[in-house]
């Protein structure tokens, strides 16, 4: 069984999370970069041995269009997927809601979904240091749970989220060059949606920026950075959703007739009445739409929810 890394990660938060979960499913992974917009995604053709991770960042509760463009690009031919939404201590609304829509389109199979924290793309003080140990252990047993249930022939898999989407409509801030910009061009190279002229790469098109921060990653020189007004303000926005530690979720299809489903470690019935575990809960529910581990953080304000 191969298994693929079908990962879009501007600033790197995201690929921290989704190679977690790819080393545990398998030894040698093969990354496919899906922020490198020059490549013709169409050429990724799958078949129903392989095994996919298919990450995105929830930004503003929902997959980023380049992403989605991207994996609807692809072949899927019956291929397994694991959806994986990585967050910023938010939360993901309707994004594995989405990626399940995307994904079938595409023509793959989802079989497990997974919701986990990284650090907020552009307020870095929310979920600070994650992926940690705890979450890393979480997103290795949730491997171990979803290779024992590769095989299952039920694939139904019900997802928190609803339709339609939440409305998202970008984030007002977008990063500029500043006096210590060179004109390398490294975040033009780097943008995956080429919204920096390669020409005059101190520029932006805010018009096709979609703020993923890749820029401000990427810069050499630091030179790339949103005001700091403008992230003060940002931060005292999203302070009391940000607020917390939020876990680590995965969701599976309905478990056989007479196995017993288990959250978290927890026989179902438990689990109810206990405390959320504080990096990870598992759901096997056949009409789980958002309950236990799933609550209501608020929804989606600027820059709200976004991981790398």
């Amino acid at each position: 069984m191969n298994v693929y890394e079908l990962c879009f990660s501007p600033t790197g938060g995201t690929r921290k999370v989704s190679r977690c979960l790819a080393n545990a499913l398998s030894p040698d992974p093969v990354f496919v970069d899906l922020t490198d917009r020059k490549e013709d995604f169409s050429l990724r053709t799958f078949s129903p041995e392989d095994l996919c991770i298919a990450a995105v960042p929830s930004y503003g509760g929902r997959v980023p269009a380049p992403a989605a463009d991207r994996l609807l690009a692809m072949k899927g031919q019956g291929a397994r997927v694991v959806l994986l939404a990585v967050y910023g201590n938010r939360d993901y609304d309707d994004t594995l809601l989405e990626l399940d829509e995307v994904t079938r389109e595409a023509g793959f199979v989802p079989v497990a979904g997974v919701a986990a924290v990284a650090e907020h793309s552009i307020v870095r003080a929310f979920g600070q240091g994650r992926p940690d140990e705890a979450d890393r252990e979480a997103l290795a047993s949730f491997a171990e749970t979803i290779l024992a249930r590769l095989d299952q022939d039920d694939l139904t898999l019900s997802l928190p989220g609803k339709r339609p989407y939440v409305d998202y409509h970008g984030v007002p801030m977008k990063p500029a060059a500043g006096e210590a910009c060179t004109g390398c061009g490294a975040c033009a190279k780097n943008c995956p949606v080429g919204a920096i002229p390669e020409e005059t790469p101190a520029e932006t098109d805010q018009a096709v920026c979609i703020s993923c921060m890749r820029c401000v990653a990427r810069c050499p020189k630091k030179a790339r950075t949103i005001g700091e007004a403008a992230l003060a303000g940002a931060a005292q926005m999203l302070q009391k959703v940000c607020s917390g530690r939020k876990p680590n979720q995965l969701f599976l299809i309905p478990a056989p007739a007479g196995e017993k489903r288990e959250k978290g470690g927890v026989p179902c019935e438990a689990a109810e009445k206990e405390d959320p575990p504080e990096s990870g809960g598992i759901h096997s529910d056949p009409g789980h739409s958002g309950g236990l581990f799933c609550g209501d953080y608020g929804h989606p304000a600027a820059g709200a929810g976004k991981a790398g």
